[in-house]
């Protein structure tokens, strides 16, 4: 028999971990105040996202478990589209060297995330197989 894809179980998956992660970036947002004009809060959850997928990467095989906490939770969770609006915001408003700071700030601060996580993963799964 030959299997549909999308199953309807996997896209319930996504489907509940992108609304958990959507609300939750939600929450991050409207409780963090910028700082000085930058969204600190968008910033902080797309880094803590990438350390939080690439740990997710390192440490999981469970197809299920993946794409219920890596394509649904983070994926709702991360938002590269409100950097992107928050980005054209700081430019629009003159602001330059804030752009700068934020965009250097996400994608090298997303890019260390990502490699720590998965670092920080790599270095869990050794530990358990001992």
């Amino acid at each position: 028999m030959a299997t549909t894809w999308p199953r309807p179980d996997a896209v319930a998956l996504v489907a509940v971990g992108g609304a958990v992660g959507a609300l939750s970036r939600y929450g991050v947002a409207v409780s963090v105040a910028p700082v000085d004009g930058l969204p600190v809060g968008i910033l902080g959850v797309n880094v803590l996202g990438a350390f939080l997928l690439g740990l997710l990467t390192a440490t999981v095989a469970s197809t299920r478990i993946r794409l219920l906490l890596g394509t649904g939770l983070m994926g709702g969770f991360t938002t590269y589209s409100a950097f992107a609006l928050d980005t054209q915001s700081l430019l629009a408003d003159g602001r330059a060297a804030d752009t700068l700071v934020y965009l250097l700030a996400t994608l090298a601060g997303g890019f260390a995330a990502s490699v720590g996580g998965l670092a920080a993963g790599r270095a869990l799964r050794t530990r358990g197989a001992r």
